[in-house]
């Protein structure tokens, strides 16, 4: 099948050439936190189906926004990850991201996939670089049956899946807190004043944790004047 295009002489226009087709900003998503195998792939992308996924991956490749890599070992398994080209759409995911908070989110709707891990871009988008200069911590956050951990370094973020070596916190919760907490309902404060959510270990890293995150409050959109 010919690849669709806007056919126009414009950067904007070109780049949705390359990832506007639908699930392809999704797959960038997905490995901006690292490399994915095929099925790690398919388990976040529930929707995607076996032969559009492969030929997602294959229209990725050929624009030269991902390359095919072996995991280190344990793992020693055929990957995907992010080229250089890619990981500088991640900027722009971000943007869609912080966008999506202020003006798309509202409440989850019946039937709407969910994933804990998903939230290791949200801190990403939300992060406050001016907030954590001069900290050095390692936050380490288990949703459920997901961990995945923030490492803060004078200014600058890194979000990783998995756990970390040595946390300097740990915040736990289960994945319908983190849902009220994406829809509005509640903030990490009160979820951990109820015993939603437990927190744990250095307590001036705790204290600072809130302060990290500038997430935009909800608005509706509306299609006319106020």
């Amino acid at each position: 099948m010919d690849q669709r295009t806007y056919n126009q002489f414009c950067a904007t226009a070109r780049t949705l050439d390359i990832v506007g087709e639908r699930w392809t900003l999704l797959l960038v998503r997905e490995l901006l936190t690292g490399p994915k195998r095929f099925g790690d792939l398919q388990h976040s992308l529930r929707g995607l189906g076996t032969g559009l996924l492969a030929a997602r991956m294959k229209h990725l490749e050929r624009e030269g926004l991902v390359r095919k890599v072996v995991l280190p070992a344990p793992a020693r398994t055929p990957a995907y990850a992010l080229t250089e080209a890619g990981e500088e759409l991640g900027p722009a995911v971000l943007a869609l991201a912080r966008w999506g908070m202020k003006w798309a989110m509202g409440e989850r709707r019946e039937g709407e996939a969910f994933q804990a891990g998903w939230a290791v871009l949200a801190l990403r988008a939300g992060f406050d670089p001016e907030a954590a200069v001069g900290m050095r911590t390692v936050y380490e956050f288990r949703v459920s049956d997901e961990v995945f951990h923030a490492r803060i370094d004078d200014g600058t973020i890194e979000t990783v899946h998995g756990p970390a070596q040595r946390p300097d916190a740990v915040i736990e919760m289960d994945d319908d807190v983190l849902v009220e907490m994406g829809e509005g309902k509640t903030t990490f404060g009160d979820a951990i004043k109820s015993g939603a959510a437990r927190a744990f270990g250095d307590l001036p890293a705790l204290g600072r944790l809130h302060g990290l995150f500038r997430f935009p409050q909800p608005e509706a959109r509306t299609g006319g004047h106020s």
